[in-house]
């Protein structure tokens, strides 16, 4: 049986760095938070998309 971990609030957007990966939690309309784990060239081009769309 996989461990129980008690929910958090929605919080803020956060972005950690674990082992060789990049984990991204965005929170999400009507509660709870969506978990991306991401690699360094992932996490780049998602960047790289999101600076275009602003721009």
């Amino acid at each position: 049986m996989a461990a129980m971990k008690p929910r958090t609030g929605d919080g803020p957007l956060e972005v950690t760095k674990e082992g060789r990966g990049i984990v991204m939690r965005v929170p999400l309309e009507g509660g709870g938070r969506l978990v991306v784990e991401l690699n360094a060239e992932e996490a780049g081009n998602l960047g790289d998309a999101l600076k275009a769309v602003v721009s």
